[in-house]
């Protein structure tokens, strides 16, 4: 425990759907809701406004829909937040070497490490003006905590959101933490919550009234002690760089069951060279082979084996998954399918079976051409490129795309277009053949709304713009630059939408 508060937690609001919000004019202030637009969709993030009505994160998004009926429902754009968190984490790297990325909107700093904080004057106005820079250069907000610890500058953030800065001096952790709710603590989970809540046990100051041997008798030794220490704001854990993850894996979850056995083991086929491209990205290898089976009554089987020797093969990935494929009776149908690699290493060791597993795989029929891209490892996938953006976004309903539209012709909701003519916007929504683009990007007034068929050439899928215009002769985005490890595994893969061209205004 530190005795000043020189370590900070950012945390940024509501990501996803703030960046949506900032690339769409007509958004601002208005709900949006950010995930799968599939029945089986999952609420990846909600903006503040959508919030008001229930709607959060992880939330069916059907609920969702039931919740908020006018929010605008969008794709996630990966490309767009993982840009947006390079100028964050390039901002966050300026104030110490120490920055640890928890994910593409959170991270931790060690400011006394970079000297640029000793004492609570300095902490503080190292926060400000981390918050104003990352609003200058992103157009976005975040929230920090600082504390002298790592558990409460992240409870510090969390207090302060949205847009806003909570220091916590050393020394008042416990006044701060007595009345909040044990669930505020990490690992109370609804579980713990529970199970403490009928031992007479609700805010913080319950659990430090408690004594350890007590949280020790109900939890048992490790978790017992670990939440009593957590309970009195003990947390000593240093601010590390770099985290060493223990598995890459990668999972889809299908609007529909797959009853078809060739389907089912072409999908593991995919997810396995997914994997290995994540493997391959992170600069790792690895020894076990891991199959997760979600089948239709929601019962989850999992399956490994172990190689002889950590591989980065796609071919021995593909084929050791195949055999654990063997193994799980699937003619009930599956909603989810998983591949993921344990047993990390940076090194790879030849496998005698390898060459031949890739001279099989060249022999074997490919997948077709159009077969479907998924959104990454852990979200749900969208009910086709169809998918709306309704309500607040004044979108038209309309049933998904036709499948006998090319893949490289669907736009997906609330993806970047441009017109030859009219220039850049996004998409509100598609099907019947047709797309619902509004022209409008970053800076500018709420745009007007246009009708293309699908196939016409002048409409295209683009890339993200930055959300605030570049400085002249400076370029809004950062310069690419390798990806260190933690930041190469915490990338999640992202849905691809190829394509050139597409269509002419409708009279």
């Amino acid at each position: 425990m530190r005795s000043a508060p020189t370590i900070l937690h950012l945390d940024m609001d509501a990501f996803f759907a703030a960046a949506e919000q900032a690339a769409k004019p007509s958004l601002r202030g208005k709900p949006v809701v950010v995930g799968g637009l599939g029945p089986r969709g999952v609420v990846s993030t909600a903006s503040y406004e959508a919030r008001r009505f229930g709607v959060h994160s992880a939330m069916p998004m059907g609920q969702a829909r039931r919740l908020a009926p006018n929010a605008a429902y969008l794709v996630p754009r990966f490309s767009l937040y993982r840009a947006v968190s390079e100028q964050v984490m390039e901002l966050l790297g300026r104030l110490s070497p120490l920055v640890e990325p928890l994910s593409l909107d959170e991270a931790f700093v060690d400011l006394e490490a970079g000297g640029t904080a000793d004492d609570t004057a300095s902490a503080l106005a190292a926060g400000e003006r981390l918050r104003r820079d990352i609003r200058a250069v992103t157009g976005l907000s975040g929230s920090v905590g600082l504390a002298g610890s790592k558990m409460l500058a992240k409870i510090g953030s969390e207090q302060a959101k949205p847009d806003g800065l909570l220091l916590i001096e050393p020394g008042t952790e416990r006044a701060l933490l007595g009345p909040m709710s044990v669930r505020t603590l990490p690992g109370v989970g609804p579980a713990t919550g529970d199970h403490l809540r009928r031992a007479g046990m609700t805010t913080v100051a319950d659990l430090a009234e408690a004594g350890e041997d007590e949280l020790v008798r109900l939890l048992g030794k490790a978790h017992g002690a670990s939440l009593y220490r957590m309970a009195l704001g003990r947390d000593d854990r240093a601010v590390v760089s770099e985290r060493d993850a223990k598995s890459v894996s990668v999972e889809d979850t299908f609007d529909v069951d797959l009853h078809d056995r060739v389907r089912v083991r072409t999908e593991v086929d995919r997810l396995a060279e997914r994997c290995v491209e994540r493997l391959r990205a992170a600069g790792r290898s690895g020894r076990t082979v891991v199959l997760k089976v979600r089948r239709y009554d929601f019962s989850t089987l999992t399956r490994s084996e172990t190689l002889r020797g950590p591989t980065d093969d796609p071919g021995v990935v593909r084929e050791a998954a195949g055999r654990l494929l063997e193994s799980v009776d699937t003619t009930g149908g599956v909603r989810l399918l998983g591949v993921g690699v344990t047993g990390l290493a940076d090194f790879t060791q030849e496998d005698l079976f390898a060459q031949a597993a890739a001279d099989e795989s060249a022999a074997a029929p490919h997948a077709p051409a159009d077969e479907r891209e998924r959104e990454p490892a852990g979200a749900e996938r969208a009910a086709g490129d169809g998918a709306v953006a309704s309500g607040a976004a004044e979108s038209g309903g309309g049933p998904a795309e036709a499948p006998d539209v090319p893949a490289e012709r669907r736009f997906p909701a609330g993806h970047d277009v441009r017109h030859r003519e009219f220039g850049a916007g996004w998409v509100q929504g598609s099907g019947l053949r047709r797309v619902t683009v509004r022209f409008e990007e970053p800076g500018s007034a709420p745009g007007r709304v246009r009708t293309f068929w699908a196939d016409d050439p002048d409409l295209e899928l683009s890339e993200p713009l930055p959300l605030v215009p570049a400085v002249a002769g400076q370029s809004s985005w950062p310069a690419s630059r390798p990806k260190s490890r933690s930041e190469s595994r915490s990338e999640r893969d992202e849905g691809r939408s190829g394509g050139s061209g597409s269509g002419r205004a409708r009279p």
